[in-house]
Order: C-alpha cells, then structure tokens, then sequence
C-alpha cells in the first residue's frame, strides 16, 4: 500500500485548512480591532499620554534614520515579526494577551488615523492601505491562532490539542504569515526610503 507523501503543496493545504477552523477566532480578533480602532477615532488620549506615544513614534523613528531602504526593509520585517510571535506564542495564556494586544494596536490606529485626518484629510488615510493590508492580515491570523492556542486547556485531550494547535500554528507562521509580514515590510520600507 502506498503511503500518503508530505509535500509543501499538502502542507500548505494542511496550513489554509488550520486557518479556516481558527476562522471565528480569527474574526474575533479583527471585531476586537476595528471596535477598538473607531474609539481610538471617537476618544482622544489625555494629554499626558499622547506626549508619550509622540515620544514614542520619535524615538522609532531615530531608529531608522539614515538607513537604507534595505535597512528599513529589515528593522520593519523583524519589528513586526516579534510582534506576530509574541502574539501567538503569549495567546497560551488563555488568550487574553492577543485580546490585549489587538485592543491596544486597533485603538492607536484609530487616533494616529484621527490625528492624521485632522492634519492632512481623510485622503492621507491611503498611506497606510498598501503595507497595512498584508500587515493587518497577518497580524489578525497570528492573534486569531493565538487565541485559538487558549482554548487548549478547555479541551478533553489537552496534551494531545496543544500539540496540534502548536505544530499548525508553526506552520501557518511559516507558510503564510511570514511572506505577508515581508511584503508588508517590503512596501512600507520602500515608501519610507521614497519619503525619506
């Protein structure tokens, strides 16, 4: 009898197939974002902390003053890739960190996009569409599988679903988030470098 062989084709099935059981988790997520994102739009920050998020964007920046498109290219990719994985790994903590976290990033692109408005018009909101399609989606599947992670200890068989939820979780990241993250890296880096 022949035995079934592992190719990249059925590993990426295999991968696509994990993403659509993490579906709601998924969805929840982006909920989560985009209702955080239009309070960051309603709600201004207190004074106090919208000195320290300024502060904060400066200090970003200085990192990636004087640096190639290629050394942009690279400080974005790995920037966004410890945010992705820091995402799915801490989501074993019940999924309340990827919660935190897509709460907390929805609501400063809801006031970056305000302040941002406010200063150049809804138009200037383009800026941000090209990276942030392939960033987003890759952020809300590391999330989304990290909060999916959480829900191991709920199961009968909590041993055996975390292994699987890890291993597919490792290769959807592998598979999919990380080419999502290096294009998104690769646009933004260039627009940046064009900018600058």
């Amino acid at each position: 009898m022949r035995k079934n062989k592992t190719t990249i084709k059925s590993v990426y099935i295999d991968s696509f197939n994990y993403i659509k059981e993490c579906k709601n988790f998924i969805l929840i997520i982006i909920a989560i974002f985009l209702f955080s994102a239009l309070i960051g739009l309603i709600v201004p920050l207190p004074e106090v902390l919208i000195q320290e998020l300024i502060k904060t964007l400066k200090e970003i920046l200085k990192q990636i003053e004087g640096k190639t498109t290629l050394g942009i290219i690279k400080f974005i990719f790995f920037n966004n890739l410890t945010a992705s994985i820091f995402g799915l790994i801490t989501g074993i903590f019940l999924g309340i960190i990827p919660i935190l976290i897509a709460i907390t990033n929805g609501y400063l692109l809801g006031f970056v996009s305000l302040i941002s408005i406010q200063s150049e018009g809804i138009f200037s909101l383009w800026k941000i569409l090209p990276h942030g399609i392939f960033e987003l989606t890759a952020i809300f599947i590391s999330l989304g599988l990290g909060l999916k992670l959480g829900t191991s200890p709920f199961q009968k068989n909590i041993k055996k679903e975390l292994k699987k939820n890890i291993i597919n979780s490792a290769k959807v990241f592998i598979l999919i988030i990380l080419p999502l993250l290096f294009i998104a890296a690769i646009i933004e880096g260039i627009l940046i470098g064009l900018i600058n």
